[in-house]
């Protein structure tokens, strides 16, 4: 079997605590001779992982760029790893750090360690998956064909996932975390969060910062917390304070209606507080470990089946560094020296929109691109739709022929056109425009990668000898 491997690289800033990681991916031709190519990522080797860092901030508002870059230098030299080595992985402000107001600034100043082809992005919903990923509830969803709930309770938000049989049908924020309120080495009240507040308020307790503050305080304070996540996950009746604390850019999470939650698993700092109970109630100088306690006596632990994650802290780093990069399909079409791109904005069709390109309008097409743009102040997009099985060839050349049309109408003349389709049709549908633009515009059409609207794609330089192209599919949101 052919195979080749890819260095990658989490790193992992989060509200309280940064991390680095390095894995090593083998990507392997699982096809026989004469099959069509069937590539995949078959194994993943974590060969270094630093410290758990302490993040560290100038104040409230700033996180402190030079020194977070001075500690992932230090990281890689200490793995003996340089950037030109890289070639995937992600960068990820993650928490309450996504909101500081330079956090834009950060990723930029840490863009050197980053390699040629490695993703800079923050975003509650995606850091959920990839939390999820990372603490082994995802692969425990898909080998067991169960539905899996993964709450990964950081500093300052939880991410949460649902896994139905490996598929992610829903996923979302809440600003509840082990950093929403920290005490001084005196025990008085150094930060609320404006989340903390809300809660407070709507539990009747006077939380003033300066002032101290007793643990029975305190765990009233977490036991509500608790119960907006119960209320999440259907087990509590909602309240409005479920929608008060829902992290800002973050999807509304909806239980399914046909499968039910069967187990759920934590991942984060405060999980380690959660599996592990038994702490001093300040050991970190803030309420992680009540928090935890009152998870672990709280109703999620009677209504479901608690799985034991395989990474908690290091979950979301393992995550960056593990499962962010995807492989394309084997039936591409592209034009070489376009790699690698990075942050390129999707437009995915939905499905009635497709079916009006399928069947000839290319105006309608080439207006709903020509309005992308302009709401993305962007020049360049991939054009993402789910395509046909098996389309017979006058399908494919209308398809192409609208869709040929309208990129080409409404790109500047040096762009290239970027598609992904989620049915294996990409490299005939690339070869159609191609033919129909004679050659005159550069030109990728991958498959196999899902993506949604709003999504951001990088695309890596294609290896397996060009058989495939590595593919990030991510969402970039500054609170």
């Amino acid at each position: 079997m052919e195979h080749t491997q890819m260095l990658s690289v989490g790193i992992d800033i989060g509200t309280s605590t940064s991390q680095v990681i390095f894995s090593r991916l083998t990507v392997e031709n699982t096809a026989g001779y004469f099959s069509v190519p069937a590539v995949s990522i078959i194994g993943k080797e974590v060969v270094y992982q630093s410290p758990v860092h302490r993040t560290p901030l100038i104040d409230e508002s700033l996180i402190d760029g030079e020194a977070l870059r001075k500690m992932i230098e230090t990281e890689y030299a200490s793995a003996k790893i340089t950037a030109n080595q890289v070639e995937t992985g992600a960068v990820i402000i993650t928490g309450e750090s996504a909101r500081k107001e330079n956090a834009r600034m950060v990723l930029e100043l840490l863009s050197g360690f980053a390699g040629d082809f490695v993703v800079s992005t923050a975003g509650p919903d995606l850091e959920s998956v990839i939390a999820g990923q990372g603490s082994g509830a995802w692969e425990f969803s898909e080998e067991n064909g169960t539905v899996v709930v993964n709450l990964d309770i950081g500093g300052g938000t939880t991410n949460v996932v649902l896994f139905d049989g490996g598929e992610v049908r829903a996923r979302g924020c809440l600003d509840i975390g082990g950093r929403q309120v920290t005490l001084d080495s005196r025990g008085r009240i150094a930060y609320i969060s404006p989340s903390a507040g809300r809660i407070a308020q709507a539990c009747h307790l006077n939380l003033v910062k300066g002032e101290p503050v007793s643990v029975e305080t305190l765990n009233r304070l977490c036991d509500k917390m608790s119960e907006v996540l119960e209320q999440m996950l259907g087990v509590a009746e909602p309240t409005p304070l479920l929608e008060e604390v829902r992290t800002q850019g973050s999807a509304l999470f909806k239980l399914p209606a046909d499968r039910p939650v069967r187990f759920v698993c934590f991942s984060g700092g405060v999980a380690d507080c959660i599996y592990q109970p038994g702490r001093e109630p300040f050991a970190y100088g803030d309420i992680g470990v009540l928090l935890g306690n009152a998870v672990r006596r709280g109703r999620l632990f009677q209504a479901f089946r608690v799985l034991d994650a395989s990474e908690t802290i290091r979950a979301t780093v393992i995550g960056a560094g593990n499962y962010t990069t995807t492989i394309s399909g084997s039936t591409i079409s592209y034009t070489e020296g376009l790699f690698p791109m990075k942050n390129v904005p999707v437009l995915k069709l939905t499905l009635s929109e497709e079916e009006r390109c399928w069947g000839g309008d290319s105006k309608f097409l080439y207006e709903k691109i020509k309005w992308f743009l302009a709401q993305n102040d962007a020049a360049c997009m991939v054009l993402a739709m789910e395509g046909r099985r098996d389309p017979d060839y006058q399908e494919l050349k209308k398809l192409a022929a609208v869709t040929a049309d309208a990129l080409d109408r409404a790109l500047l003349p040096e762009v290239p056109l970027l598609l992904m389709v989620r049915s294996d049709i990409a490299k005939a549908l690339g070869q159609i425009i191609r033919q129909k633009l004679s050659g005159k515009r550069p030109l990728v059409a991958v498959d196999a990668v899902k993506a949604e609207f709003n999504n951001f794609v990088d695309f890596g330089r294609p290896i397996m000898n060009g058989l495939v192209i590595p593919v990030i599919v991510k969402t970039l949101i500054f609170g």
